[in-house]
């Protein structure tokens, strides 16, 4: 009988073997989006580092930088594993709670308008 076929978890890499890791920031007008090979154990500092993008886009300050792995924050010191997209966040310009409230009094306004003149 034969063995069955097992996959091995390409995640599971040991710290010598290489991994590799995107990293992804966003600007309104552009995407900086950098695969980076690193060697296993790596952190989301060295990724971020060896990608390019404090070079690329000065005013971001690796100290001051919130991140994350798939959408999840994390800290720098965090673990990469083979296939993990680290994301560098930019803050908020308005909390979304604020901006919803916002639109619904906009929204309403128009709303208003509109029947006013449909009278």
């Amino acid at each position: 009988m034969p063995l069955p076929l097992v996959r091995s978890n390409c995640m599971d890499k040991s710290p010598t073997e290489a991994i590799r890791v995107t990293v992804v920031y966003a600007l309104p007008q552009r995407q900086w989006v950098q695969a980076v090979k690193l060697d296993g154990g790596a952190s989301v500092r060295m990724a971020i580092e060896r990608s390019g993008v404090l070079k690329a886009v000065p005013e971001l300050r690796l100290e001051t930088l919130e991140v994350g792995i798939f959408h999840r924050r994390c800290s720098l010191d965090a673990p990469v594993r083979d296939g993990d997209r680290v994301e560098i966040y930019r803050p908020l310009v308005l909390d979304p709670k604020d901006a919803r409230r916002m639109r619904a009094a906009r929204n309403k306004t128009q709303s208003r308008a509109v029947s006013a003149r449909s009278r």
